[in-house]
């Protein structure tokens, strides 16, 4: 098993009931990561469910988790032939840290019209683009392969800020992991937020909600992703993503509200 599958495993303890455990692996500063949640919860629904991958998932941040034991309990609240609708509430020392809402279907099962009015991003080459620089408090960046369009990773580094609101380029893991659908909802909230090609990588931007669709299961190969904001008011904020495979299918799409506070 990869580093990934290994510490997004569950265990179940009772009826309903799992546990897993949040590494030191998946944090930014002492915090895991909100996506990084989302497939543990996402692995405990899928051992529950008789539909074993994600499909749509939704979840409220109430307070924030830290590393250690984590308790899930989950209630199915509808189940259809192709589709189950259930509820999975994360837990720390008694206190509800989370509520995930989803739907869980098979994906190789899928089936019906197709119309798009978008393509994948306009990307260079994967070899070409240019990794975001690490950051020795974000310790999920160890385990991720991150490239951005050259240029645009100055707002990172202290130097030019772009004011796109946007990232573009390239994500993998580091130890070549295969992609599953769990591991794409944690890619869904793994790059900086777009936010910081305005004011640099400085302030506190705590997810709020997020919501991950799963549209396909990944060919192999690095991701394409773009993610951006285009509004920011009052110090919160909305974040869109987008990721592609390596044969240009669209896999996963997202969006969170996050708040975006500047140090005081």
């Amino acid at each position: 098993m990869s580093l990934f599958e290994q510490e997004t495993a569950v265990t179940r303890v009772g009826d309903n009931h799992w546990r897993g455990c949040l590494t030191e692996n998946w944090c930014v500063g002492t915090v895991p990561n909100g996506g990084y949640l989302m497939a543990i919860a996402a692995r405990a629904l899928s051992e529950a469910l008789p539909h074993k991958d994600p499909l749509s998932m939704n979840g409220f941040y109430l307070s924030p988790t830290v590393v250690g034991e984590c308790d899930i309990f989950v209630e199915v609240l509808s189940e259809g032939r192709s589709t189950t609708q259930a509820v999975a509430k994360l837990y720390q020392k008694g206190e509800q840290k989370i509520q995930f809402t989803a739907a869980f279907t098979s994906l190789d099962k899928l089936y019906g019209e197709t119309y798009m009015e978008v393509g994948p991003p306009e990307i260079p080459p994967y070899d070409t683009c240019q990794n975001l620089p690490q950051a020795p408090i974000i310790t999920m960046q160890n385990q991720l392969i991150q490239k951005v369009i050259p240029g645009t990773e100055t707002c990172m580094t202290g130097g030019e800020l772009h004011k796109s609101g946007e990232w573009s380029g390239w994500i993998d893991f580091s130890d070549s992991t295969r992609v599953d659908p769990f591991a794409l909802l944690f890619f869904s909230d793994a790059f900086p937020p777009p936010v910081f090609t305005y004011y640099g990588p400085t302030g506190w931007v705590p997810t709020l909600e997020l919501t991950v669709q799963v549209r396909a299961v990944p060919q192999p190969g690095p991701l394409k992703v773009h993610f951006s904001t285009k509004m920011l008011t009052q110090g919160v904020m909305e974040e869109d993503g987008e990721i592609w495979d390596s044969e240009d299918n669209l896999v996963a799409i997202s969006r969170q509200t996050a708040k975006f506070r500047l140090p005081k």
